[in-house]
């Protein structure tokens, strides 16, 4: 399938199966290509056709993103160096799930979610380890006879029991020992991890200019903390301790229309504001939903209250003309 059409039809599954999706990106060397909301659960996509093509500094910056919007980074292929995606298995790669475009289907329009995932080694099913310690204990079985039952040491039962994925054949020898089931679902979904504290924060490595220098050092005047990006149609992302803004630079004034258009549609599907810096100011407050700010306008701010206020109202402005 050509990825033009994969992304279609991954848009569509979601679609159809009630998220609000954002429209793609045909950008060249953006880090995602569509984002996808269903009630307080937000996707951050991308799509290839072969997921060994994702690089360690895409994988890095849809963390980053991730973290900063609360949402969950996914990876949707058709194929790896290794052959195609098999279907029901959750893969990684540099931290990002990876599922192929039948798994999502299966796990969205069926109700049949994947409960096998690839880690070194092997293959592997989550336990409900909640349920394998009350099993044991309220049975009197010890460790050891579940070790010699599933062929691994006491230690991996105790593993087990604390979290730790099983190997295929260890968990269906213990449910048939317990004639219980103990595997649970794989969510491909699921929030995603913060990092390490030394990663957490960690500036990518992004070359800013000096325009861009003077923004970011306004906005820091302002009490927000700057998260600069490299492969995103908006070049910041702008926090403090109650609102993320996503935030672009209007220097090339040829692309500001096109770039407004892009964000506002990303901002709509993560429920946040965005706004376009502009070297100089102008008659124009709003563009399909983004707001513009000058320069000039951001300088003379004094606190970061009156740049939300800012925004939003300018945000609205093209609400009340539509």
């Amino acid at each position: 399938m050509h990825r033009d059409e994969l992304i279609e039809a991954v848009r569509s599954i979601l679609a159809r199966s009630g998220f609000y999706v954002s429209r793609p990106l045909n950008m060249r060397g953006i880090s995602f290509d569509i984002v996808a909301r269903l009630d307080d659960r937000l996707l951050i996509v991308k799509i290839l056709s072969n997921v060994d093509a994702l690089s360690k500094d895409n994988a890095e910056e849809m963390s980053t993103l991730a973290e900063a919007l609360g949402a969950s980074p996914l990876l949707i292929g058709e194929r790896s160096g290794s052959g195609e995606l098999e279907e029901s298995i959750v893969y990684s790669r540099f931290g990002i799930p990876i599922i192929s475009l039948k798994t999502l289907a299966d796990h969205l329009l069926e109700g049949v979610p994947p409960f096998i995932f690839a880690a070194p080694g092997g293959l592997y099913v989550k336990l409900d380890s909640d349920q394998l310690r009350r099993a044991r204990e309220e049975r009197s079985i010890s460790l050891g006879t579940l070790a010699e039952v599933a062929g691994v040491s006491r230690r991996t039962i105790q593993m087990y029991e604390n979290g730790m994925g099983a190997m295929i054949d260890a968990a269906i020898r213990l449910e048939e020992f317990l004639n219980m089931p103990i595997v649970t679902a794989v969510d491909p979904f699921a929030p995603h991890a913060p990092r390490g504290k030394e990663k957490v924060g960690r500036p990518l490595k992004v070359e800013v200019d000096l325009f861009g220098q003077e923004v970011f050092g306004s906005l820091q005047r302002l009490g927000f903390s700057i998260q600069p990006t490299a492969r995103c149609p908006f070049e910041a992302l702008s926090k403090d301790d109650r609102i993320v803004i996503l935030t672009g630079l209007g220097n090339d004034e040829s692309k500001l229309v096109e770039k407004a258009l892009v964000v506002c549609d990303i901002a709509r599907i993560a429920e946040r504001v965005s706004v376009i810096i502009i070297e100089r100011s102008s008659s124009r407050t709003n563009i399909g939903g983004t707001a513009i700010v000058g320069r000039d306008e951001l300088g003379k701010l004094t606190e970061s209250a009156r740049l939300y206020d800012l925004v939003s109202e300018r945000s609205e402005d093209d609400k009340g003309k539509s």
